[in-house]
């Protein structure tokens, strides 16, 4: 009775808490919010510009736009909270957006965060949580929540291995009856990729972008593999040698000259985490293969690159982006059978 008033009253929220966006979503409702994780500052005394509507969409639009007096701030880097009071105000502008009618009851949260945070960066999420509105917080690793969400069966006594490729990290597991065999986190995604290629232009082209940009042309044109029909697309930049702006046209050929290494560092994570896992799982490997989630799935051709590099099946999964958000959705709902696997905060330091 106590559960389903609380339920009436005030749901339970899961969080994606990521570097490029931040996902929440309520159990029996799905994904409620799906904004970037950008914060709009006045420098005047340090406050969010707009009394707090700056956070978000609207703030991400003004990211690489900003007059001297605003200053938009991603305070999430590589998975890990950079800015704690503004981490604290995203998160409450947040939690007030999706928990309308909450009757004043502070909502338990399940948050998602990275393998390869520490224990110190854990507590920071705790605190800021906490800080922002919530009640009882639990964590749960990306990468068990993406196979949760994903629809592996990663209950039976069979090898599950997921890949999220999130915006600032990349996270790796094998799975088998309910816990993770083997893991590996990176801090190479999303991001790295759109620096990758910021790197490229300017020492192919001597043409400066943005990141925003360099992520604009690796939707546009990027890929992993070759392509069946190779893509062109004008970037806008500033020219270092000249100093004036100026257009260049980019081929999906070069995109992809530029994104090998950081999708090299991928495939090297991936490795070193199947050549820690038992035999009889990595047999397993050879049929089940690994399911790609996160924003990376989308690059065009990765699950075709990845599976000729590794040698394994490769697909990816059903809405790739929420796969995390989802499955930590699904936990909340069954929170009795995958307690054990959440962090509570009594191991935090």
């Amino acid at each position: 009775m106590l559960h389903w008033l609380r339920r009436r009253f005030c749901a339970d929220l899961a969080i994606d808490l990521g570097t490029t966006s931040t996902q929440i979503g309520l159990p029996g409702d799905g994904v409620r919010l799906d904004e970037p994780s950008v914060v709009a500052v006045s420098r005047a005394g340090g406050r969010v510009a707009g009394r707090g509507t700056a956070v978000g969409k609207l703030a991400w639009q003004m990211l690489g736009r900003t007059p001297d007096s605003i200053h938009a701030v991603r305070p999430i880097r590589h998975g890990v909270i950079s800015d704690f009071e503004l981490c604290e105000t995203m998160l409450r502008y947040f939690l007030r957006k999706v928990s309308e009618g909450s009757r004043g009851l502070r909502p338990r949260v399940l948050i998602a965060v990275p393998g390869c945070i520490t224990a110190v960066e854990r507590r920071a999420v705790f605190n800021s949580a906490e800080r922002a509105g919530a009640g009882r917080i639990w964590l749960i690793e990306d990468s068990r929540a993406a196979g949760i969400g994903a629809g592996l069966p990663v209950a039976e006594p069979l090898a599950s291995m997921v890949c999220d490729i999130g915006g600032g990290t990349t996270e790796i597991a094998v799975m088998s009856l309910a816990d993770v065999v083997a893991a590996q986190s990176i801090r190479v995604a999303g991001d790295a990729l759109d620096e990758a290629i910021v790197r490229w232009l300017r020492r192919r082209y001597s043409l400066r972008i943005g990141e925003l940009s360099a992520e604009q042309l690796k939707i546009a044109i990027g890929s992993a593999a070759v392509l069946d029909h190779e893509l062109t697309h004008e970037v806008s930049g500033l020219d270092t040698a000249s100093g004036i702006p100026r257009r260049a046209l980019v081929t999906s050929e070069e995109v992809r000259e530029a994104l090998a290494e950081p999708l090299q560092d991928i495939v090297d994570a991936v490795r070193r985490t199947i050549e820690r896992c038992p035999p009889e799982l990595i047999a397993d490997l050879a049929d089940t293969g690994m399911v790609l989630t996160g924003g990376g799935a989308l690059l065009r051709g990765i699950d075709r690159f990845l599976s000729r590099q590794l040698g394994i099946p490769v697909r990816i999964a059903d809405a790739p982006r929420t796969a995390v958000v989802r499955g930590a959705m699904i936990c909340l709902d069954h929170l009795e059978r995958w307690r054990g696997g959440l962090d509570d905060g009594l191991r935090a330091a």
